[in-house]
């Protein structure tokens, strides 16, 4: 769950700030606000941290009373653009106190914020010592943040990856269809960052994902632009093939250039050819050597067996040939 009983929380609507007293159900706690205890949906709150130290300081200046007469008209100035400052990702540390009334970190709040006049479509997935923790599917709008989630301060000793993939929401002219972001932070970096925050009275370390959303590439075109129908007749004579390499260097001759979204794509093509060849040819099992890495195309692979009604069941299973770095898929007969 988001929250916890006691959390401090800031009711998105009101922009007021109060208390998790406990939880009704599921959907819904009470909350406290100057007092007054009222139910509020938990898609209503908030953490207040980021909206605290997002807001700019003002320091109020004392006038001299005017009356409405003495106050010259003025013309109305347009309004300014936002500074577009691209993709980031932002830590936020939440302190408690320890049982020697020092200020410890207990955890981090991990937030990605939109500083750019796009909203955008991400799939964000977080790895610790390279298993996958945690994974999120969401929108972001233009010039806004996105509450992702809580690391406990301990497991940043773990190597931690936040890996990114961004579309824009609306497709834009011109743009690649889709961006990818990884960051692996330096931990003896961060761990200084965190410690200069209260000295600098910063509330965050923020990491630059991407500066701005990518052209479209040639790679892009390439790989989004095939001929359908003149692939599948320069391929109808094509005998099937029982086991199938997906290794990108035995597909393609140079990688440079291209995205891992790219070499993906490529590799997802060649299975998509191989398994229709193998249906059409009426064969029984297909071998897919993927390989171990991160395990992204293998699931990529595994989602898409899913969904075809031609196959039986697949296993991913130790071989001596391939270890555990092949699918064998049993299609219908």
């Amino acid at each position: 769950m988001k929250f916890e009983v006691g959390d401090e929380v800031i009711v998105i609507l009101t922009k007021e700030e109060g208390r998790i007293i406990e939880f009704i159900d599921e959907q819904n706690a009470l909350v406290e606000v100057r007092g007054v205890r009222f139910p509020a949906n938990i898609n209503q709150l908030d953490f207040p941290y980021f909206q605290r130290f997002s807001k700019k300081k003002t320091n109020p200046v004392k006038k001299d009373k005017t009356y409405i007469d003495q106050i010259p008209k003025e013309k109305q100035k347009p309004q300014t653009g936002l500074q577009e400052e691209g993709l980031q990702l932002s830590v936020v540390p939440k302190f408690s106190f320890d049982e020697f009334d020092d200020e410890v970190i207990d955890s981090l709040k991990i937030y990605l914020v939109n500083k750019t006049s796009y909203a955008y479509h991400f799939s964000y997935k977080q790895y610790f010592l390279g298993k996958l923790s945690f994974e999120l599917h969401n929108d972001i709008p233009a010039f806004n943040n996105f509450y992702l989630h809580d690391i406990a301060f301990a497991e940043i000793n773990d190597s931690p990856s936040f890996t990114f993939l961004f579309s824009c929401s609306t497709p834009q002219k011109g743009k690649a269809e889709v961006a990818e972001a990884i960051l692996k932070p330096r931990l003896k970096q961060l761990f200084r960052e965190i410690e200069k925050l209260k000295e600098k009275n910063e509330p965050m370390v923020s990491y630059l994902l991407l500066e701005k959303f990518p052209d479209k590439t040639v790679n892009d075109a390439f790989v989004k632009n095939v001929n359908r129908e003149k692939r599948q007749n320069k391929y109808a004579s094509v005998p099937a093939r029982s086991i199938i390499d997906l290794h990108i260097e035995k597909l393609v001759n140079s990688t440079q250039g291209m995205s891992n979204f790219d070499l993906l794509q490529i590799q997802l093509d060649e299975f998509e050819k191989w398994f229709s060849l193998a249906v059409e040819q009426h064969l029984t099992s297909i071998v897919f050597i993927h390989g171990i890495g991160t395990g992204k195309l293998r699931d990529e692979i595994h989602s898409l067996l899913k969904s075809k009604k031609e196959v039986r069941y697949f296993v991913n299973q130790y071989d001596p040939r391939f270890g555990y770095g092949a699918t064998e898929v049993f299609l219908q007969t």
